[in-house]
């Protein structure tokens, strides 16, 4: 069948995608897995296909092939694949589901005729259900038929196309990560210095959450010089300063988060971030003369 394929990996993403795939029509053949009860378990969560233990022909026997295994298996994976079936590659397409890697990791099976590329969505799997993709974006790059079987999949789901070149795999997911894992630990850092002073968890979230979403929204509406607020933002320098000997006592990442987050707004969001850079600067300074004045009082 045109649509049938099979998924190498039995992980969260495989999962997911395969019930969603299914679910809108696509045929799931197989998916390959580790070892047999965890394919089993995969297959009926999917509700279609056969488990693989392992490769082999049958399992690779569909002309579609998505590979969602973790990114530091597709080389040794590709290069087993070549090796297996050499011959049989010719005018398939195989995906991967990498954020950060790029479609090259499956040269070995471009050399004997199969059209290679990534589709990456640009979600968080939980490994429990399925979230929802509709509207997602779908990051795809690669060979001419690759990305158009992956351009079909994501339209089928619901999703938006982002394509990228092969060369801005890395880029691009590290702006994914620094927009939801590494805001995540902002949040949790600011909590934790919340409840440093004595604040129930849950109040210190009530406090900040707000002020987190709201932004967000601004940034959304209005973009992100108006919705920059703060003391950095106003040129407030001197509660800066202040912000900066109350962390003196906090853990040094903490501290040094502040400082650099400080030092990315100004290069970002400032007007003019030379002199705001400056500013900071003069602080640094400034800081480290009182704290060395300290030390000798002591």
């Amino acid at each position: 069948m045109k649509n049938s394929l099979t998924i190498i990996g039995a992980g969260r993403v495989g999962r997911a995608l395969g019930k969603a795939l299914r679910e809108v029509g696509w045929n799931i053949f197989g998916v390959v897995a580790r070892n047999r009860p965890r394919g089993r378990q995969v297959v009926g969560f999917i509700g279609q296909g056969r488990a693989f233990i392992g490769l082999s022909g049958e399992a690779l026997s569909p002309r579609n092939i998505l590979i969602a295994t973790p990114d530091s298996v597709i080389p040794q994976l590709a290069e087993e694949l070549s090796r297996m079936s050499a011959e049989e590659w010719k005018g398939k397409i195989v995906l991967h589901t990498s954020g950060a890697l790029a479609s090259d990791l499956l040269a070995p099976l471009r050399a004997f005729g199969a059209s290679v590329g990534s589709m990456h969505p640009l979600q968080t799997f939980s490994g429990v259900g399925v979230p929802p993709l509709e509207g997602r974006i779908f990051a795809i790059e690669g060979d001419l038929a690759a990305p158009r079987l992956a351009s079909q999949m994501v339209r089928s789901l619901g999703g938006d196309i982002l394509q990228l070149p092969p060369s801005g795999k890395a880029a691009y997911h590290a702006a994914a990560s620094m927009a939801a894992g590494q805001v995540l630990a902002i949040i949790e850092a600011a909590t934790t210095l919340m409840m440093s002073l004595g604040i129930k968890r849950r109040n210190a979230v009530r406090a900040l959450l707000p002020l987190t979403r709201q932004v967000l929204d601004n940034f959304e509406k209005v973009g992100p010089r108006v919705a920059w607020t703060g003391p950095l933002a106003r040129g407030d320098f001197s509660v800066i300063a202040t912000h900066q000997a109350a962390l003196r006592k906090a853990p040094d990442e903490v501290r040094t988060a502040y400082e650099q987050l400080n030092r990315l707004a100004a290069r970002v969001l400032s007007q003019n971030p030379e002199h705001t850079l400056e500013e900071l600067d003069t602080l640094q300074i400034e800081a480290k003369t009182t704290s060395i004045s300290m030390g000798r009082q002591g």
